[in-house]
């Protein structure tokens, strides 16, 4: 897994600062992510997400102006988006959720900040532990948008995000 751009360097855009309304920079560090290679309930793979708990309901914010590239139920992730940044050099992953926000198809335009959907528990995550599965995958061009390079969001988990 790749380190994200530097801040202060050639490129200051990069994912957005929080996924998760109410998941600030001291709740998300201290107590509300899993480790990005923890091991799943049943055998080992790279976790290359961040798992931010948050209550059930939560509203689930757009990590970065763009658009909804898939909306997709799957065993493993639940209710998911997919989306992307303007640029298309980042795909934004977010699994788990209990309902998309009212509206939202492939192909709706995002802005930074906007609800998208709601955690939940969907798919293969704990009962108990209502969380957002938040991935941002580097863009490989020409390739798979759903297989890119994963990118360690946590550097910037900086503010409290807002929902619009």
């Amino acid at each position: 897994m790749r380190s994200p751009p530097r801040a202060g360097g050639a490129d200051r855009r990069g994912p957005a600062r929080t996924a998760a309304h109410g998941t600030g920079r001291r709740r998300v560090a201290a107590a509300g992510t899993r480790h990005l290679s923890c091991p799943p309930r049943l055998g080992f793979r790279i976790h290359g997400a961040v798992d931010i708990l948050a209550p059930r309901g939560t509203p689930v914010l757009s990590a970065d102006a763009g658009r909804v590239i898939r909306l997709h139920h799957n065993r493993n992730g639940g209710l998911t988006i997919y989306a992307s940044d303007e640029s298309e050099r980042f795909v934004y992953y977010y699994a788990h959720l209990s309902a998309y926000r009212h509206g939202i198809i492939k192909g709706t335009r995002l802005a930074r900040g906007q609800v998208i959907g709601f955690v939940g528990t969907t798919g293969n995550a704990d009962r108990r532990a209502p969380h957002l599965h938040f991935q941002v995958m580097a863009r490989r061009r020409g390739g798979r948008w759903w297989k890119g390079e994963p990118i360690d969001p946590r550097p910037f988990f900086a503010s409290t995000g807002r929902a619009r």
